[in-house]
């Protein structure tokens, strides 16, 4: 009977760690608050803390799911490090500059022995599981790095550094883990160092092989179009296990092995549909982080709770004050990085989803090989994530800003098409402070904002040269302002996973209703900003008839509606807010006015005013 109740109640509970991971997730976003502690408290919340208080978890992982807990983690772990993977392109890699170079070649290494230093001196861990940790506490991550870059609004060098650090270490720290646990997995069966050298090395090949054989052959079939587009993202994601689950059959724990090296193949494969399936492969991935995280924080017991003692902080101290900084310092001599963003970069390193749930994975695997000290792995793990997150996502922004390496200010504005409708725009933005880019491939139409001391991206924001080097941790806002509305719609479907849909905006490209069915459907344009027949060739005519820019503030005694009154043909562009936020107008997103606020508006001149030279 206890039996049938536990099943009965298994898809509730499936449906609480989904609602509990997404609904974490929802909540960092709304709060800036890193989204890894909230998942963490949630899972402590419905498993060791509800034991506490009830005498039984509300979520117990292991009676739960029986059997298929350890293989559905090692299969959620496959996918997420496929799509840490698929974000390493070695074109990119080469454009990252020396330092992030040196972090990865140089500073793994160094970091990885430090780490095991760490592990086995002050934790406590066997030398062959502090090797195996040590190489795991690598691992940074792109998932906690980025929303940190965003939130601290860091500037230059130090922010491209810590960004592809985070990405390309992510899968090295998870593969040095997987070859260390090879060699305990083989000594632990009495086999000599030769053997498990020679067999590693086997595997290794061989998960190798069968990953770039399955991304040739996939990227072969993409680009012969004998998969159709709509099965693209689900063919790859059955790919995926299929490679996973093949190696794991000719060599143990070579699934990780070989989904990784699948996904960096994929990468750096010419395949058109890239960005379809790496969006595909995030939204997957999320949905397993999520979930992972929050079983495995379930899965914790009161007694591992209470088991976190001065070892164990002493560790986590030792790894960010000692092992962080000599890595980052060692690694970077000779670098044209400053001692204010070698320090910045030394500070910065929050372990995030792939350290937990690889070292929760180990921590099993090695408890079934009759290991029980491999149990360490997930305290240990634990502290350094919520230290490290805790710690550097409270004080990146204040440390940047005390260094002088954060963008000071709103988030800034990208401008795609130079013209003198777009340059006027760009002035009124950067003389309220808010930092501006506009963005052409043709030199000749930058000249205006060259010579009016604006930044100017030279080339197409459409391209990987883009990517590299418009530093999107200081925009947050775009708009596109070419004279092709199939293009302005391109970019704001292509900027919008980035900014948010709610963040691009173009031109209208309509002539009286916003519903016409021969017009680009909503779901593939950014939203309309200033309204439906205020298109590029409308405020284009009303610029050579002496139309400008103007900024307004609102005081308690001028309010909005008597600017409303005061220019009553007047297109309402962007307000920037009392708390130095900035919203764009729509038809559907009027201004909130208030005081405090400045509200820039597009019309003609008053009769005071005289109309100033047109530009360029």
């Amino acid at each position: 009977m206890a039996i049938e109740t536990a099943a009965a109640l298994l898809p509730a509970k499936i449906a609480l760690i989904g609602a509990l991971g997404i609904g974490s997730q929802w909540l960092a976003w709304r709060t800036n608050w890193p989204a890894i502690v909230l998942m963490s408290v949630a899972g402590l919340i419905v498993g060791p803390f509800w034991a506490m208080a009830a005498g039984e978890p509300l979520i117990n992982p292991e009676a739960d799911f029986g059997a298929l807990l350890r293989p559905t983690i090692a299969i959620a772990v496959g996918i997420i490090l496929f799509e840490g993977g698929l974000n390493l392109n070695f074109t990119e890699l080469r454009g990252a500059g020396q330092a992030v170079r040196r972090l990865i070649f140089v500073g793994a290494p160094v970091g990885g022995l430090l780490g095991a230093l760490a592990s086995h001196y002050v934790a406590g861990l066997p030398w062959d599981i502090a090797f195996l940790f040590g190489g795991l506490m690598v691992v940074t991550g792109p998932t906690v790095i980025i929303p940190l870059l965003r939130q601290s609004k860091l500037a230059g060098r130090s922010g491209a550094v810590l960004r592809w650090e985070g990405i390309v270490n992510d899968p090295i720290g998870a593969l040095l883990a997987v070859l260390v646990y090879e060699v305990i997995r083989f000594l632990s069966e009495g086999r000599t160092w030769v053997d498990a050298a020679t067999w590693i090395a086997l595997s290794a090949v061989a998960g190798a092989v069968l990953g770039i054989a399955a991304g040739w052959l996939l990227a072969w079939a993409f680009r012969k179009g004998h998969v159709p587009e709509f099965l693209k993202a689900p063919v790859v994601l059955a790919a995926v296990l299929a490679v996973f689950v093949t190696a794991d059959l000719i060599a143990h724990e070579t699934g990780l092995l070989a989904v990784t090296v699948f996904g960096v193949m994929i990468a750096n494969s010419r395949i058109a549909s890239i960005e379809e399936m790496r969006r595909f492969k995030e939204s997957i991935a999320v949905i397993l982080v999520s979930g992972v995280f929050v079983i495995l924080t379930a899965s914790l017991t009161p007694e591992v709770i209470t088991s976190v003692d001065l070892s164990i902080l002493l560790f986590v101290v030792t790894m960010m004050f000692v092992v962080r900084p000599i890595t980052v310092f060692v690694s970077t001599v000779g670098t044209k990085l400053t001692w204010a963003e070698r320090s910045l970069v030394a500070w910065i390193a929050p372990r995030g989803i792939v350290a937990v749930a690889v070292a929760g994975f180990f921590a099993s695997e090695l408890t079934a090989l009759g290991r029980p000290e491999g149990a360490q792995l997930v305290p240990l793990a634990f502290a350094m994530v919520f230290a490290t997150v805790v710690a550097h996502g409270f004080t990146i922004k204040p440390l940047a800003q005390r260094l002088n390496l954060a963008t000071k200010g709103p988030e800034g504005v990208l401008i795609a098409g130079a013209n003198p409708w777009s340059l006027g725009l760009a002035k009124a933005i950067h003389e309220l402070g808010v930092p501006v880019v506009i963005a052409d491939s043709n030199w000749r139409r930058l000249r205006a904002a060259r010579l009016e001391g604006l930044r100017v991206y030279f080339g197409e924001v459409l391209s990987e040269h883009a990517d590299h080097r418009l530093d999107h941790s200081q925009l947050g806002h775009l708009v596109a302002s070419t004279p092709n509305d199939a293009y302005n719609s391109l970019i704001c479907v292509e900027y919008a996973p980035e900014f948010g849909r709610h963040r691009v905006w173009q031109l209208s490209g309509l002539e009286k209703e916003d519903r016409d069915a021969k017009a680009i459907s909503f779901t593939a344009r950014g939203r309309t900003l200033i309204g439906p027949g205020r298109g590029f060739d409308a405020v284009s005519q009303d610029w050579w008839r002496g139309w400008r820019f103007r900024a307004t503030p609102l005081t308690a005694e001028y309010k909005l509606e008597d600017l409303r009154k005061d220019r009553p043909d007047a297109d309402f562009i962007m307000e920037r807010r009392p708390d130095n936020s900035i919203a764009f107008i729509g038809a559907n997103s009027p201004a909130r006015g208030g005081p405090g606020a400045v509200i820039v508006t597009y019309g003609p001149p008053r009769q005071e005013d005289k109309p100033e030279e047109a530009a360029d």
